[in-house]
């Protein structure tokens, strides 16, 4: 008789066969150009730390102020007894920096898709999501349990075809991109597809992660880059 999890020995050696097991590596140092990796000193090309705020002293300054003055979590979801004034003023100031309505705080980028794409669309619902959306985006999609549609890579023309020949068929539509491309570093045509996401009444999501901090007037994003504020 096999063992129950022999299958997850052969999965990993499948990886492994495939190149596509995934070797975690070890940093040692603060964030920053150069690391210390697995006791090596290397150049570091794949953080998201580009404006190097990960270690940067007022930033460090301010998190030991808040540990002292606030402890170092709230001990509770945001929903029972997790907010803290500091959420509130962090969101507060964001909204205020991207001249929006409102702003809400997530863990990371991949929560934030997790949490936002389920809350938009559901069961009844289609999303039109770029073929080179970030994993973390088709993860979101896959958890709303709407129809999943792909255009293709940054193609308006393939957009709206596909709205035009699915959208009667569904109770309401999202259509969703990367702002700046994570693999790539390419641009999503975002003046191009908000007209066709206007023409059609659609709900309109960008998940700007790799925008921030590099385009825009201070680095407000995509949509600041674009002119695109409501």
């Amino acid at each position: 008789m096999t063992d129950k999890t022999d299958w997850i020995r052969q999965e990993i050696d499948s990886l492994k066969d495939q190149g596509l097991y995934n070797n975690i590596r070890t940093i040692g140092s603060p964030q920053g150009a150069w690391l210390t990796v697995d006791g090596k000193r290397v150049l570091n090309f794949c953080s998201n730390n580009y404006l190097g705020l990960a270690n940067h002293p007022a930033l460090s300054t301010a998190a030991k102020k808040a540990a002292d003055e606030m402890g170092i979590g709230p001990a509770a979801v945001r929903s029972i007894a997790g907010t803290m004034t500091l959420h509130v003023e962090l969101e507060k100031r964001l909204a205020e920096f991207k001249g929006v309505e409102a702003a809400i705080t997530f863990q990371s980028g991949f929560a934030a898709n997790l949490a936002t794409v389920p809350a938009l669309v559901g069961k009844e619902d289609v999303i039109f999501s770029d073929r080179l959306n970030h994993a973390s985006i088709i993860d979101g999609c896959r958890l709303s349990g709407a129809k999943i549609l792909a255009y293709e890579h940054n193609d308006v023309k393939s957009l709206e075809e596909q709205i035009k020949a699915n959208l009667s068929q569904y109770r309401r539509a999202l259509v969703i991109t990367d702002g700046v491309f994570s693999m790539d570093g390419d641009i999503a045509p975002l003046p191009a597809i908000y007209e066709v996401a206007k023409k059609y009444n659609i709900l309109l999501m960008v998940d700007d992660a790799h925008g921030e901090g590099v385009l825009g007037k201070g680095g407000r994003g995509i949509v600041d880059h674009f002119g695109l504020h409501g």
